[in-house]
């Protein structure tokens, strides 16, 4: 029998620190079935969901890590994977000037109208004649059946992007 476990762990960059971790997570016979990993300035961040045998103790298992100045988290997986599984998949593009509130402003108007956000990443680059900073976004969604062929939603998404002066670009299906 085997678990479903969620881990977060951030710190500091190094060359290795990947491996470190599934140096780990191999050392307990468990297997990474997802993850996202990413720099993030001058740390490094991880958030893998890992399938493990009942009873390891992923607990105590990254203590050496956690003594070199990384925080890790562990978490049973709720085991909503198939919560969405009938909904429609979207893909949401954004860009324009940056300025603090688009993503707040992005994501109220996504839960405003009943979407889901399976995944996001955001990112600035500066402009190639101005050099102004400029925001980017791309988000997979899920859309509940009932609203996927109604318009209104994806109206009200590009509304907020008005509201935050961005373009908002809003796709059917996935990346």
């Amino acid at each position: 029998m085997r678990n479903e476990m969620v881990l977060t762990l951030t710190g500091p960059d190094r060359v290795g620190i990947v491996e470190g971790v599934t140096r780990v997570l191999l050392g307990l016979d468990a297997n990474v079935t997802t993850s996202r990993m990413a720099r993030l300035g001058g740390e490094f961040a991880i958030i893998l969901l890992a399938s493990v045998p009942e009873g390891a103790d992923l607990g105590g298992a990254f203590g050496d890590l956690e003594a070199q100045g990384y925080s890790v988290a562990i978490h049973a997986s709720s085991g909503g994977g198939a919560g969405h599984a009938d909904w429609v998949p979207y893909r949401i593009e954004v860009c324009g000037a940056d300025h603090e509130g688009i993503v707040h402003e992005i994501a109220a108007g996504l839960s405003a109208a009943g979407i889901s956000i399976e995944s996001m990443e955001t990112g600035t680059t500066s402009a190639p004649v101005t050099g102004a900073t400029l925001f980017t976004m791309q988000a997979q969604v899920v859309v509940p059946p009932s609203l996927a062929a109604d318009p209104v939603w994806s109206e009200a998404v590009r509304e907020a992007g008005n509201r935050s002066s961005v373009d908002v670009i809003v796709l059917p299906g996935r990346e």
